[in-house]
């Protein structure tokens, strides 16, 4: 049964992209959620006690360091029958699964549309996959893959393509005819 919005429902969008966090708000709220969106564990926290959300979307890897992860059980704590969907651009195996088990109800990889995290809302915890369900992820390509790993050390260096290239043992202008293609999606 796909997941239905109430009066009640309430969400927490945890983002720290600042392209994907307005335009992830607007879609959930277009949705029928109230939302509130931080880039930040300890900003979600205060959103969370002072408006306690049904429903959480909390992107693995935030600002400075912080996991997405660590803010399950405390937001488990301020409402245990919470949903919770985990969206990261470097998806794994391990972290789905610590996802899972710290309480989420999905894991999924970015990019993600708003419809594919409702169908995840309706996903209970160890069900079988079923058409209600969200499908299982893509394999991204080795492509694809690359491109996340550039960005990711980029990002790392605060956007310096020489020490990026270094981290990465590839020649600066390597580097940066790589980074001037477009996003592979899959």
């Amino acid at each position: 049964m796909p997941f239905q919005t109430t009066v009640e429902s309430s969400l927490l969008l945890v983002d720290d992209d600042e392209a994907f966090g307005p335009v992830m708000a607007r879609a959930l709220t277009r949705r029928g959620f109230t939302v509130h969106w931080a880039r930040a564990g300890i900003q979600a926290l205060q959103l969370a006690r002072a408006h306690p959300p049904t429903h959480a979307v909390l992107d693995l890897r935030l600002l400075e360091g912080e996991s997405g992860l660590d803010l399950i059980e405390p937001l488990r704590a301020i409402n245990p029958a919470i949903r919770i969907v985990v969206l990261t651009g470097y998806a794994s195996i391990t972290t789905a699964i610590d996802a899972i088990k710290l309480g989420a109800v999905y894991y999924l990889p970015k990019p993600v549309e708003a419809d594919t995290i409702m169908r995840a809302f309706a996903h209970a915890p160890g069900e079988e996959a079923t058409p209600s369900a969200p499908p299982e992820p893509e394999r991204l390509s080795i492509r694809r893959l690359e491109w996340e790993h550039i960005h990711r050390v980029l990002a790392e260096h605060g956007g310096n393509i020489s020490a990026a290239a270094r981290s990465l043992n590839m020649h600066r202008r390597t580097l940066q005819r790589k980074l001037s293609k477009r996003a592979i999606n899959r």
